[in-house]
């Protein structure tokens, strides 16, 4: 009878827990919104530097609008194309479960949107909180259609740090005084490298510092003692940023949506696609302060961008006369100062115990760098070094994207000869990749080719640059997914001395990473997600030489394992 009464007991126990679980789970789903929002793609006259524009914009914003969301939230953003060039929109760092068809990257996913042309994208946020940001995934566009995607938690759960009073977001760009697209045919024309930008920006404004900019500079107010949250977004389209606010200190709490282990910095680096969450305590005299954005360059003689962007942060019921006084510049690092960037990413720690694949299926090794083609004939069109034509590969494969369809749509449709499935596993050739590499391997081989996944399979990356033409800092993004980043190191990498150094127990979880200049990182990730993935150095002008390749990720066993069919508005190419 005693026994029967405890099991009794358990089982009331058992239920009445189980009944708090549904509650929980319901009020969850409850709390999931649906977001509906419309982008006008569309000129718009936009001034900069004393001069006019008619630049391609989103509903006439530069940077475009900010969308907020919860984590579960769904957002459905019709993109109308009212612009004379094609285009897509791609939600970096968007997980995208099931959901390829929304991701965006031009000729990967989806054929672009015509001008004139409409398409719905449709995702949910799975699991993610922070910062990530969009942008236009098609040729240039990028350089001026693209805003940040706030996530906030869901209803009823805390941020795992102590709460701001204030956020801003902080978005850096790129700005050219021309149109972006002429830049970069110009480069295709001649082989050459392309023009550098005329300024950054913070919020759409290049401040201060340059000509025609101070009345719209961005100001940002703070109460002294209360502590705000930056989000700041890299969406410049060639160049690394130092960024740092005068006289402050900079709290990292997140990067690319994933919390992190908080440490304190005066200065961070940020790379073309990825995002940094930081606390800042206006603790300082009463004033204003500079908030400065400036390159991170490294590859040699490589011409860039050396100028400062800046905004101003602001007391609020400052001294008058001190409000009459020019704000204080930060310190910033030298612009090759790659021994800072390497000692603030090891400084990147998970908030929580990874779970980090701890058996591999596929053990890849992949050289990423630039490289040259040999030029024959109109010498205008031969402008690179020696009468050659810029270039960049991974594993010697210089990625071409498709015209006909989008990888995607072609694999979903069983239409062949639009790619190959052989990309390498690793280099065809060994070589002294960070040394004095021969001048036959400079040349790559162009190719649309794909790696392939089986649904589940765990996979490790080494990234290795390599020093033909010259060594840079690569941000390498893998749309689709994030991945752990175990280690990295400068030279070239060596499996058994270098796997010592993996962090296995709180690796930084991110979907873009920078490659150090002449060095490797090695990365993995859990290929939990079908449809057609794009992994490629988000410095525009290298994907546009091709420093690209797409893993697909086969279907898995059941609905839940498998990409949802495609929608009907899908754009045709």
């Amino acid at each position: 009878m005693e026994v029967y009464s405890i099991a009794m007991k358990h089982w009331h126990f058992l239920c009445l827990l189980g009944s708090l679980l549904l509650v929980v789970f319901a009020d969850t789903f409850a709390s999931a919104e649906v977001h509906y929002h419309t982008f006008n793609i569309q000129q718009t006259p936009v001034k900069r530097l004393c001069r006019t524009h008619n630049t391609i914009t989103v509903n006439g914003q530069l940077p475009g609008p900010t969308i907020a969301v919860r984590n579960g939230d769904t957002l459905v953003v019709r993109v109308v194309n009212n612009a004379r060039a094609n285009a897509t929109i791609h939600w970096h760092g968007v997980r995208q479960m099931r959901t390829p068809w929304a991701d965006g990257p031009s000729f990967i996913t989806q054929c672009p949107i015509r001008p004139g042309g409409a398409y719905t994208y449709r995702f949910t946020i799975e699991n993610q909180e922070g910062t990530l940001w969009w942008h236009a995934h098609s040729r240039w566009l990028r350089a001026t259609v693209y805003g940040a995607l706030v996530i906030y938690p869901r209803l009823g759960f805390p941020y795992p740090f102590p709460e701001p009073k204030a956020e801003f977001p902080i978005v850096l760009g790129e700005w050219f005084d021309r149109d972006p697209n002429n830049v970069l045919r110009l480069a295709q024309f001649t082989g050459g490298a392309p023009n550098v930008s005329d300024a950054y920006t913070i919020n759409g404004q290049p401040g201060d510092l340059y000509r025609c900019s101070r009345r719209d500079t961005i100001r940002i107010p703070v109460i002294p003692g209360q502590t705000i949250l930056l989000r700041i977004v890299n969406a410049a389209l060639n160049q690394q940023l130092f960024f740092s606010v005068a006289n402050h200190r900079l709290t990292v709490v997140g990067a690319d949506a994933e919390y992190t282990k908080p440490f304190t910095t005066n200065v961070i680096e940020v790379g073309p696609g990825q995002t940094t969450d930081v606390l800042m305590t206006p603790d300082q005299r009463p004033g204003r302060y500079y908030m400065a954005a400036r390159a991170y360059a490294t590859g040699q003689n490589v011409a860039f961008d050396n100028t400062t962007t800046t905004a101003i942060l602001e007391y609020r019921n400052q001294p008058r006369q001190q409000a009459r006084l020019r704000p204080l510049l930060p310190r910033l690092p030298a612009f090759n100062d790659s021994n800072t960037v390497f000692a603030l990413n090891g400084r990147h720690r998970s908030l929580t115990r990874g779970n980090v694949p701890m058996t591999i299926d596929h053990n890849l090794f992949f050289t990423v760098g630039l490289g040259l083609f040999n030029c024959t004939g109109n010498p205008q069109r031969c402008q690179g070094p020696n009468g050659t034509r810029f270039a960049a590969s991974m594993n010697n494969v210089s990625g071409v994207l498709p015209s006909r369809n989008s990888i995607l749509q072609a694999w979903y449709q069983g239409n062949l000869g639009i790619f190959t499935t052989n990309f390498p596993p690793v280099p065809p050739v060994q070589f002294n990749y960070t040394g004095n590499v021969p001048r036959q391997l400079w040349q790559p081989q162009q190719g649309t080719e794909v790696y392939t996944l089986k649904y589940g399979q765990n996979v490790q990356i080494v990234l290795q640059d390599t020093a033909i033409v010259t060594t840079e800092d690569h941000p390498m993004h893998l749309h689709g997914y994030h991945f752990y980043i175990l280690a990295q190191g400068f030279g070239n990498f060596n499996a058994a001395q270098d796997s010592a150094k993996f962090n296995l127990i709180d690796p930084p979880y991110r979907n873009t990473v920078g490659v150090p200049p002449g060095g490797w990182v090695v990365i993995r990730f859990k290929a939990d997600n079908p449809g057609a993935w794009l992994m490629h150095c988000h410095l525009d002008i290298h994907l546009t030489w091709g420093l690209a390749m797409t893993f697909l990720v086969e279907n898995g066993v059941g609905e839940l394992e498998s990409m949802l069919p495609p929608p009907p508005d899908l754009p045709q190419c």
